[in-house]
């Protein structure tokens, strides 16, 4: 795959290159904000999917044995997770998925505990469904951000569910076997159910190891709902599909009536093909992805260094977003996003979108070419 060559995204009805006016952003933007790549799917996915459209029916659809057997052996392979068929449940996402935990597990006004800064649409569920959410505030020490233990067990006295980001969205942490272990006995200590997001897992840098919860603590999984997705893994979001893996009997069935009672009886067919696709046959595109994304960390790493030191890159471990500490710079959000929007003509996501305490940083998406990361930094350093 040729991750250098560049494909124009604009008039292809885009919500990343497509839609800054709904957002009252300025025409002629460079867009490294949404958390979607700028490369194509691998060739087995565009291939299995002309091969459905040229079949030319579109009805209803059940995906078949070789569906799940692609996603359970494609877990069970890079990350030792063992799953039985019948807990996966198909949903439209990861996010929808996480919206019919909070309102088949909880009650209005029930306490759900995040880790801010964190992936915006978590708070935006709890409060849609009128929750109330609970924080457990990371903390950045050394250039890494770290649980508050203390903090994180009185917060789950507050809190009838926790929503995990693991890997962390935006801050870019690789959780330990010791942090999730701790988290983990917390949360059962507490009578606290965990909803995973783990749409990350397959994005790790280094000699890092992305540990699946339930695999990692089998004996806590019939506390666990674990959300999967292959969207950001093989840029595969539009087609809205995500695999939910729930071992408890009891909370499955009362997760697939709620989503069944808000109208999601049947999976995407688009979805599914693609899936069972990129899980079959997708390994070798994804390894070839890894390395070309470790290498644009590693030059933004040293063009800030160089070019605009009062910039830091707080080191990612996983994800292909870069969290960049923007603090140095002593202006506020607003000026700092003005200044980015109109005089660097680029688009980034605002830090404090993810919480109070993401003001002064700016999250990037680093899964693009090269020479778009190239410009948009030099952008970026000729008007900050």
């Amino acid at each position: 795959m040729n991750f250098n060559k560049t494909t124009n995204r604009s008039n292809t009805e885009s919500l990343k290159y497509d839609s800054a006016a709904n957002y009252g952003k300025p025409d002629g933007l460079l867009p490294l904000w949404v958390a979607d790549m700028d490369f194509p799917a691998p060739d087995c996915v565009t291939s299995a999917l002309q091969e459905r459209v040229a079949h030319g029916i579109f009805g209803y659809a059940v995906p078949d044995d070789t569906y799940y057997n692609a996603v359970i052996n494609w877990f069970a392979a890079r990350f030792n997770y063992h799953a039985d068929p019948r807990w996966l449940t198909i949903t439209l996402g990861v996010v929808y998925a996480i919206n019919m935990a909070i309102d088949a597990f909880t009650a209005s006004g029930d306490g759900i505990l995040i880790q801010e800064p964190v992936y915006y649409p978590f708070r935006q569920s709890i409060t849609a469904n009128r929750r109330r959410v609970v924080v457990n505030e990371l903390v950045l020490q050394d250039g890494k951000y770290v649980i508050d233990f203390a903090d994180f067990e009185e917060k789950a006295r507050q809190s009838k569910l926790f929503l995990l980001c693991s890997p962390h969205n935006p801050v870019g942490r690789v959780w330990t076997v010791d942090e999730l272990r701790k988290m983990v006995d917390i949360c059962v200590k507490h009578n606290v159910l965990i909803v995973a997001d783990e749409i990350w897992c397959d994005f790790i840098y280094g000699n890092r190891q992305h540990y699946m919860l339930p695999a990692l603590m089998p004996e806590a999984q019939d506390n666990i709902i674990l959300c999967t997705a292959p969207s950001k893994t093989f840029n595969l979001a539009g087609l809205q599909n995500a695999n939910i893996f729930i071992s408890n009997p009891n909370l499955r069935k009362v997760f697939r009536r709620t989503v069944n009672r808000n109208g999601m009886e049947m999976p995407n067919n688009a979805g599914f093909v693609a899936a069972r696709a990129a899980y079959s046959h997708g390994g070798d595109w994804l390894t070839e992805l890894l390395q070309y994304i470790e290498s644009n960390f590693i030059y933004i790493d040293g063009f800030l260094k160089t070019n605009l030191p009062t910039v830091k890159l707080i080191a990612p471990q996983g994800t292909y977003l870069a969290w960049l500490d923007c603090r140095a710079l002593d202006v506020t959000p607003d000026e700092l996003e003005h200044k980015l929007l109109h005089e660097a003509k680029i688009w980034l996501s605002r830090g404090d979108s993810f919480g109070a305490l993401g003001a002064g940083f700016m999250r990037l998406n680093a899964a693009c070419p090269h020479i778009t990361l190239g410009e948009c930094l030099r952008r970026m350093a000729a008007a900050l």
